[in-house]
């Protein structure tokens, strides 16, 4: 069976937060070979989601649960977009809270978690969000540059605009 698309996680299985397992979804109650490894927030404890009851919204109304904190987001123009990235859409894994960013009046797709080497040819496109976390963080832009690392005590996290295609970055400090 074809992996559900999601519009701001296109591609859950890179980000580590799908993975080919088998399980039986709590909600579905099917026996299903993926299954879902990322945050969700819910008075339960719920393990083993598969992708399609997060797909269809299911899994989020049956345990009253969202896949990411509506307060850790940047604003976006339409609350259908608000509804399908907390109800339906896979979240990605951070160091502190998750943080999802917007472009052009919607949520952008997170791509992939990012260390300098990974966009350190982008680096223009990202000038002002790099200046932001600099500011945020205390560091210099050398600095920033030097512990920006996959795994490190300084992660990235690259997102893309749906309309216009331009990068955005957001890091959190473990």
């Amino acid at each position: 069976m074809k992996l559900p698309i999601f519009k701001y996680n296109p591609d859950p299985i890179k980000l580590g937060v799908i993975i080919e397992e088998e399980t039986i979804c709590p909600v579905c109650e099917k026996k299903q070979n993926y299954v879902y490894e990322g945050p969700f927030f819910s008075e339960d404890e719920v393990e083993g989601i598969c992708p399609w009851c997060i797909a269809d919204g299911s899994a989020s109304h049956k345990y009253n649960g969202e896949f990411q904190d509506i307060e850790s987001c940047d604003d976006v123009d339409n609350e259908e977009f608000v509804d399908e990235l907390i109800y339906r859409n896979p979240g990605y894994v951070g160091w502190q809270q998750e943080y999802w960013l917007s472009h052009c009046g919607d949520f952008c797709s997170i791509i992939d978690y990012v260390g300098w080497q990974e966009i350190k040819h982008i680096e223009n496109e990202l000038e002002t969000d790099i200046g932001r976390l600099c500011e945020k963080y205390g560091l210099s832009i050398e600095e920033f540059k030097d512990i920006l690392e996959i795994n490190g005590d300084l992660q990235g996290y690259l997102f893309q605009c749906n309309c216009c295609k331009k990068h955005r970055l957001h890091a959190d400090m473990a």
